[in-house]
């Protein structure tokens, strides 16, 4: 697979997980809830590839366009904000996963596919949850 579309799944992976593993710390460690973590980390673990040694040797940081953050992303109102904001970092990333892996693996693509439909239920019960709380 020519290496710009490795790099771009590369970064959507890394991206994806990051997302989930925010929100996943935060109902482990703040609302001490096992159930959510546990689910959250299981949908982590499924976000993998076979071809990671592949996709690192194509991954470029310092050459990223748009490495530096915008003002939206460098601040944050409250914990649920940043909630919201890496579920949608995590169901952006899911997405773009899903539609590019269809060049390798429909499998692979169908599992994006199912932990974006995950997240988009989680959020739903999950936000409602925090959101009385603030």
């Amino acid at each position: 697979m020519e290496s710009n579309k490795l790099r771009l799944i590369d970064a959507n992976l890394n991206r994806l997980r990051e997302g989930i593993r925010v929100v996943e710390d935060i109902f482990r460690y703040v609302y001490n809830d096992k159930q959510t973590s546990l689910k959250l980390k299981n949908l982590r673990h499924l976000a993998r590839l076979d071809i990671y040694k592949e996709m690192l040797e194509t991954r470029d940081v310092n050459n990223d366009v748009l490495r530096e953050s915008i003002k939206s992303e460098q601040n944050r109102d409250d914990l649920y904000s940043i909630l919201v904001a890496n579920f949608k970092r995590a169901q952006e990333s899911s997405r773009v996963l899903e539609e590019f892996c269809k060049l390798i693996s429909i499998k692979d693509s169908e599992t994006f596919k199912y932990i974006r439909y995950e997240l988009y239920t989680l959020e739903t019960v999950l936000t409602k949850i925090t959101s009385n709380s603030k």
